[in-house]
């Protein structure tokens, strides 16, 4: 399941200093009211923790009290690390200090910001929050609805021409087991890391896409069954062999997956292909996981 904690944002204090950069942060991560939130640097450092003093008030408690300060640096801003218990990460590096460049990811506890610093914030504004409503902010590829949109389209394709598509649902193994273990900043980098294993593996004709929580979609156009049953295994075994490794902790994980597919022959509504991928995802669940079910 989805994590469902909260991160309740509180936007700058401190007064605008007259003539400073229009430069902001937009909160892209996690998904809930504070969601495409804007907040205006304007000069000024600005601090970024779990105390209501704060600048930026994030009320989570992968956050340390005083997480990270935003500040000027040269004819931008950088992150500077207040020494938090749970680091702050710029593109999933871990940092001290940090020059920002334009679009560039910054992540605090489990928030993760988006830095604008361009010559034109406004309209970057807007095509993020555009950018928030097709593509998942945590694992970088196309989000559930993006997903259902592209797929609902395939199908008529699909049927309107009598050519094949296939769809591939797949979730990670014993998820829990490693939130349990590294915590839940591990279980989203493991989701991120996942995510770019596969991508490596995805037609650019293909539609990648998390589906929620671990749960993934694999959709192809002018696909046959069996080509993609073999597809999947293809990305079970490139899964199984990538290695891991959050802080010091080094592991594997491994993924089940199921194949679904229509030959455009007969009319099948969006809900039906995914019920019956997601039918042999479990039956691969059940058979013993790490496995291809189509």
């Amino acid at each position: 399941m989805e994590d469902e904690t909260r991160i309740l944002v509180s936007g700058p204090k401190q007064a605008a200093a007259p003539g400073s950069q229009n430069a902001c942060l937009v909160q892209i991560y996690p998904p809930g009211p504070a969601l495409g939130a804007r907040f205006h640097l304007k000069g000024n450092p600005v601090v970024v923790g779990r105390e209501d003093s704060c600048d930026i008030s994030v009320n989570d408690d992968s956050v340390s009290r005083r997480h990270a300060r935003i500040e000027p640096m040269g004819d931008t801003y950088g992150v500077v690390d207040l020494q938090s218990t749970n680091g702050t990460y710029v593109n999933d590096a871990r940092v001290s200090l940090q020059k920002l460049k334009d679009g560039d990811y910054v992540r605090i506890g489990k928030g993760i910001f988006r830095f604008l610093g361009g010559g034109n914030v406004e309209a970057e504004y807007h095509e993020e929050i555009y950018r928030l409503t097709i593509v998942d902010a945590l694992t970088e590829i196309h989000n559930k609805r993006y997903f259902q949109e592209f797929l609902t389209r395939s199908l008529s394709c699909s049927i309107r021409y009598r050519r094949p598509l296939s769809l591939i649902m797949f979730d990670l193994d014993k998820f829990k087991s490693i939130n349990d273990q590294l915590g839940h900043l591990g279980g989203d980098y493991t989701l991120r890391e996942l995510a770019g294993c596969i991508k490596r593996g995805v037609r650019r004709e293909d539609l990648f896409a998390r589906y929620g929580g671990e749960e993934f979609a694999l959709v192809m156009p002018e696909t046959l069954r069996q080509d993609a049953v073999t597809v999947a295994e293809h990305l079970r075994k490139m899964v199984e062999q990538h290695p891991f490794q959050y802080l010091n902790h080094k592991y594997h994980v491994t993924i089940s997956l199921g194949v679904a597919s229509t030959a455009g022959d007969t009319w099948m509504a969006t809900s039906e292909i995914i019920r019956q991928a997601d039918e042999n995802l479990y039956q691969a669940k059940r058979q013993g996981r790490n496995r291809v079910v189509g």
